[in-house]
């Protein structure tokens, strides 16, 4: 004890004489010359038993080559189980079953969110996902969900609207037809006019698209929208149209509808429709002056400061003027409108249409492009929007 070690045990690993080498049997007494018997040498321990070579450790049954026997497996965790087990682990998310195992019936697998594996649900029924469980996002479900697009015809007094163009902090005819209509429709819905009209301004057919996550007939829209909106607004029919329908891209033209009370005594019923001019209007000289302004022309001398900046040149197909009785009616139709257009051609006909210019000054101003050589912007209550025009 405490000693070297002896040459012949060696280091573990150097060379040395077999370790196992047997002993001998007996060994004599120190001091006595007696043999005595040597203490009794544990038997050494078996040989690792071989695995046979020639093919893989496990076979296509899943048991080891060598075994005597299959022993079941235990099943101390419900949730583990023998058909989704590999030799190296779990199996990983999407990966297939063995083949020949696809028809055997498992209970449905719930979970599996943020990396944890699914756990299978107890009695197949469908377990709730765990607490980190999130399901798809809200843009997502937005896109994944079909919508639907109608053409709606709209009638409204403007009276009480800051014009149709949603405005921040101001009453508008498309912010308040939004607003009932994701009530009645959904909070998605989306709603374009064909004419942005301006405050005061009235319409008889304003076309609109509305595109909604519904799929609903056009009557019961147009019911759901007439039940939520109020009564300056109605919805006077309502159709399905094609997908990506825009009313205001699609529109081909626009036709306006001026009224004038030309009565000495303005009528208390067209104070909101009509502008009242007490004085006699010479029609047919309206007409002539109108005359020259058919046609495509540039019409920067009846457009408002704030329109100057788009592209001037419009197509007036078609301007008429109308009498009945006390009252004149001024009808245009073009393809587009500069801003306050054509309450500015109406105030500068009725100029001349009570004799306060000649006949051919509007050709003049005409070309002349010039805004403050023009008449007066006409009130906007006068103004109706009678139709938009499209193909077909």
């Amino acid at each position: 004890m405490g000693g070297r070690r002896p040459t012949a045990q060696g280091r573990g690993h150097e060379c040395g004489p077999d370790r196992r080498a047997a002993a001998p049997l007996t060994t004599r007494a120190p001091g006595t010359g007696a043999d005595v018997a040597p203490a009794p040498v544990p038997p050494a321990l078996p040989p690792p038993r071989a695995v046979p070579s020639g093919g893989a450790a496990d076979d296509r049954r899943g048991r080891l080559r060598g075994r005597p026997e299959r022993r079941p497996l235990r099943r101390g965790d419900r949730r583990l189980r023998a058909d989704r087990l590999r030799a190296q682990g779990r199996r990983p998310p999407r990966v297939a079953a063995a083949p020949g195992r696809a028809g055997r019936a498992r209970p449905r697998l719930v979970g599996g969110a943020g990396g944890h594996p699914p756990a299978a649900a107890r009695g197949r029924r469908v377990a709730h996902p765990r607490a980190g469980a999130r399901g798809a996002p809200a843009a997502a479900r937005a896109i994944a969900r079909p919508s639907t697009t109608y053409r709606l015809v709209l009638a409204y007094d403007g009276t009480e609207y800051h014009g149709w163009q949603t405005q921040p902090g101001a009453r508008t005819v498309q912010g308040t037809l939004t607003e009932a209509a994701r009530r009645a429709l959904g909070a998605g819905t989306r709603v374009t006019g064909a004419s942005r009209t301006d405050a005061g301004v009235h319409a008889l057919r304003q076309a609109v698209s509305l595109t909604a996550g519904v799929a609903l007939g056009g009557a019961a829209v147009r019911g759901a929208l007439n039940a939520a909106l109020p009564r300056d607004v109605r919805v006077v029919d309502a159709r399905e149209a094609p997908a990506g329908f825009n009313a205001r891209r699609a529109a081909h033209g626009k036709r306006y509808a001026y009224l004038v009370d030309n009565a000495p005594i303005a009528n208390p019923l067209l104070r909101r429709f009509a502008w009242h001019v007490p004085w006699p209007l010479d029609t047919v000289a309206m007409r002539a002056a109108l005359a020259p302004l058919r046609g495509r022309h540039d019409f920067s001398a009846f457009c408002a400061s704030p329109g100057r900046a788009k592209d001037p040149v419009c197509v007036l197909r078609a301007v008429h003027v109308i009498r009945r009785r006390e009252r004149s009616a001024i009808l245009l139709s073009a393809d587009r409108y500069l801003h306050h257009m054509v309450r500015n051609i109406v105030g500068s006909a009725v100029d001349v249409g009570r004799g306060a210019r000649a006949p051919d000054w509007l050709a003049g101003v005409l070309a002349a492009r010039d805004r403050t050589l023009a008449g007066p912007t006409a009130p906007a209550q006068g103004l109706v929007l009678v139709r938009v025009l499209y193909a077909g």
